[in-house]
């Protein structure tokens, strides 16, 4: 027997898997250029976060070559990105796969 179409419609939803999005970041990467004072001030600007955050977050960029700076959907992290090298700093985005 032919299925119908509403047979079919049902078996395609139940086929579908729902996956949440996974969360994505924006790192920050350190570079030659830039004073650890303006990356603070640009994480305290932009991000909007207190001193001690920001420098911790700066301080992670000095010595360890990076920070991640900012989680959430895609499209958010891509515009922190953005917004990153408008400032004149080496950011990326990647998936948070942990």
């Amino acid at each position: 027997m032919t299925p119908t179409l509403e047979q079919l419609d049902r078996d395609l939803v139940l086929d579908e898997v729902v996956r949440p999005d996974v969360p994505w970041r924006t790192i920050v990467w350190d570079d030659p250029v830039n004073l650890m004072t303006y990356v603070t001030y640009v994480f305290r600007s932009y991000f909007g976060y207190p001193r001690e955050e920001a420098e911790r977050l700066m301080l992670l960029v000095h010595h360890e070559g990076r920070a991640v700076v900012a989680s959430g959907d895609r499209e958010s992290m891509e515009r922190h990105v953005q917004a990153m090298h408008a400032y004149g700093l080496q950011a990326t985005v990647s998936k948070d796969e942990s």
